[in-house]
């Protein structure tokens, strides 16, 4: 059987959670499918070494100026160029002219929910859920099967999108070996001095997106911050400026110098990050998943996150659950799983069995059942 995956974005040097996930699958079908053939579509970037071609596994490239324009236009045209049995296409949005069985993965439809909050999305942020508003209602009408990262977020596309109970298939992420295996320590101390890190710090991967919570979070820290004078926040992804701009809003700036702003990190960094940080919050308003909790947690991180959306359904009872609208609750949780060190290790204890329930291969293996179900 020939199999197409789309890939657009893999090969951009900074990748988010959807190029991951498509990363991981990919791989993770390299080592337990020798037998079907594979194109995987991507455009033309930095990141090439990320993945390697094997006998059955070929790289397309297909240059586009235009995310649109490749996806609906050259995509449909790749496809039919190799003679492709299924398309599977990995990131919410697929091509309507497609005259093969299309399959889309589809993470969530956030982009169809109302903004929570204050929107500080960028312009591109906006444009691609314009995009997406617009088309996915449409594609999902014509895949033959759809895969989504949960059941909470199964209820949500069915809800949405008015789909029946057995056109969405749960198939949840998982999460790398890489997560729980230290850089050396000689890599870790350098990554340390060069972000200004010692004592004990707090991990928050940021983000822009009001559902990420960076307020409350932020607001949360500062009330732990000012009983406990030595804790920082390392916060990535973001600018100084969005959090000066928060602190300011409340009044105390003076507290500027207890967060690390890193911006994009690599991925020897973020390991870093999680394997010395005494405490990891991910007080998220709404997610599909939430990978990063199983990552802290193979680290043997306490973890704070939501009561809501898909994070129970990730993180069991191996977390710190709190109200993420209720900056009293977050700095609750932050301050507990600092501080109460027989409840810490019960955490930690049951965090490290969670990413086993987790794991690529056991996401590979479904997917491949889907493939499978077209082989005729």
């Amino acid at each position: 059987m020939k199999i197409g995956i789309e890939a657009q974005r893999l090969f951009r040097p900074h990748k988010h959670g959807m190029d991951i996930v498509a990363l991981e699958l990919i791989r993770a079908l390299q080592i337990i499918d020798k037998k079907n053939e594979y194109y995987i579509f991507v455009k033309p970037d930095e990141d090439r070494a990320c993945l390697n071609a094997t006998p059955n596994f070929h790289i397309i490239e297909i240059p586009s100026v235009n995310y649109v324009v490749w996806e609906q236009l050259l995509l449909p045209f790749y496809a039919k160029k190799y003679g492709l049995d299924i398309l599977h296409c990995t990131s919410n949005t697929a091509p309507l002219l497609l005259s093969i069985p299309l399959i889309l993965t589809l993470h969530d439809v956030i982009f169809m929910e109302k903004t929570t909050g204050e929107n500080t999305s960028t312009n591109y942020q906006k444009y691609g859920n314009m995009y997406r508003k617009w088309l996915v209602p449409k594609i999902v009408k014509k895949c033959k099967n759809i895969i989504t990262i949960s059941e909470v977020e199964k209820a949500n596309i069915i809800q949405t999108l008015g789909l029946k109970n057995e056109s969405v298939t749960v198939i949840h992420n998982g999460v790398s070996q890489r997560f729980g295996k230290k850089p050396s320590p000689d890599v870790m101390e350098k990554i340390k001095i060069n972000l200004g890190l010692s004592g004990d710090y707090f991990l928050f991967l940021g983000n822009v997106e009001p559902r990420k919570n960076v307020k409350n979070t932020v607001k949360a820290f500062v009330a732990f911050a000012e009983q406990n004078p030595t804790v920082k926040l390392v916060i990535t992804g973001l600018k100084s400026s969005f959090i000066e701009h928060i602190l300011l809003e409340i009044n105390k700036k003076d507290l500027l110098n207890r967060f690390v702003l890193t911006g994009f990190v690599d991925e020897t960094t973020l390991l870093t990050l999680y394997a010395e940080a005494k405490v990891f919050l991910y007080p998220s308003l709404r997610e599909g998943f939430g990978l990063p909790i199983l990552e802290a947690m193979a680290f043997g991180i306490p973890v704070v996150t939501s009561n809501i959306s898909a994070m129970p359904e990730v993180a069991g009872d191996a977390a710190f659950m709190v109200n993420p609208y209720s900056v009293e609750e977050i700095t609750e949780g932050i301050t507990t799983a600092y501080q109460n060190n027989s409840l810490r290790k019960t955490k930690i204890a049951l965090g490290f069995e969670r990413p086993n329930l987790f794991t690529w291969q056991n996401t590979a293996t479904k997917v491949l059942d889907i493939y499978q179900t077209f082989n005729h």
